[in-house]
């Protein structure tokens, strides 16, 4: 093959690889342009926004040049919403991203023409978000995190490390439609268990301080915290509230377990934001919100902290140890 030849075998590959956002930029003019609702802030959701940023990559966006990322975050204040969902609606953003129910159902509220897609939503058909999971209709798709089927198996969880474990205190956010789906569950699990609940549903950091008189005078033996964005802005706080008061407990999110909780135990969130940035990319090319089926987690997480575990007194049965995905030393 002569030179040219190669060169030209060249340019038509390079041209079979970047036609499609080739295409895309002559149709559209400029950077498509995603609006990402967070409930939290930057920092405390990084390993979230990471992995969604890392998922766009992978199928060839590039920020800057042919996609742009409006952030807005509440900083754990839901009342913010309406006013940052405004925000993106007036700049036209092509998608709006969320985490968890009370972001997605504010959206819903919001807007019925601007793509959706939702990002560890623990029941979007009982919380009224879409239809079905197969058949989502409307502007929504996205993804699940089936929280209210993890919290009884947290309990579960709790009785093998703690076998004697008799009264707990589970920390719910009573604002959200999904929290008190969860707490319905986690007390009829309780229940079963023969534990007794000390349910306390907040709505604020205010509240939670509240919440936390409330365990110092009633004394649990152990705190579940349930999956809501609230506690993952204020997990700092939370857990030295716990170290302080020897609460060992099971939670929802791995972030608690890394700020010194006993363990966590439930889906992969960060994987769930990786696999938004699929659903991302097929609606940006054409795809309705309406045709994406929403998807359930693909892996789940068992993680446990064994610094917490040895400042507790406590020690975790090989059992439960040869279940974990991760154990922070």
């Amino acid at each position: 093959m002569t030179i040219g030849g190669i060169g030209f075998t060249l340019t038509l590959a390079l041209g079979i690889l970047l036609g499609p956002l080739a295409a895309q930029a002559q149709q559209t003019g400029k950077p498509y342009r995603i609006g990402f609702l967070g409930n939290s802030t930057a920092a405390l959701e990084a390993n979230l926004v990471g992995p969604f940023r890392a998922g766009l990559r992978d199928l060839g966006y590039v920020e800057g040049r042919n996609v742009l990322i409006e952030y807005r975050w509440t900083e754990g204040k839901y009342e913010r919403f309406p006013a940052l969902i405004g925000d993106l609606v007036a700049l036209k953003v092509d998608v709006i991203v969320t985490a968890g129910t009370p972001a997605t159902l504010a959206v819903k509220k919001a807007t019925t023409s601007i793509p959706l897609v939702m990002v560890a939503v623990g029941d979007p058909v009982g919380t009224g978000i879409v239809p079905s999971l197969s058949r989502p209709g409307g502007n929504i798709t996205g993804l699940t995190s089936i929280s209210t089927e993890m919290d009884g198996k947290r309990l579960e969880l709790l009785r093998e490390v703690i076998p004697n474990v008799s009264h707990i205190a589970v920390l719910w956010n009573a604002a959200s439609p999904l929290q008190v789906l969860a707490e319905k569950q986690t007390r009829a699990a309780a229940q079963v268990l023969r534990m007794n609940v000390l349910s306390l549903g907040v709505r604020t950091i205010e509240e939670i301080e509240g919440a936390f008189a409330a365990i110092v005078r009633e004394r649990p033996g152990a705190l579940l915290v349930l999956a809501d964005r609230l506690f993952l802005h204020h997990r700092a706080r939370i857990m030295d509230f716990a170290a302080r008061h020897r609460l060992p407990g099971v939670h929802a999110y791995r972030e608690l377990v890394e700020a010194g909780g006993l363990m966590s135990f439930g889906p992969s969130y960060a994987d769930m934001h990786r696999r938004a940035a699929y659903f991302v990319d097929r609606i940006l090319k054409g795809a309705k919100p309406a045709d994406l089926p929403v998807e359930r987690p693909a892996t789940f997480e068992l993680v446990i902290n064994l610094k917490a575990a040895k400042a507790l007194g406590l020690t975790i049965p090989q059992s439960v140890l040869l279940r974990a995905t991760e154990v922070i030393q």
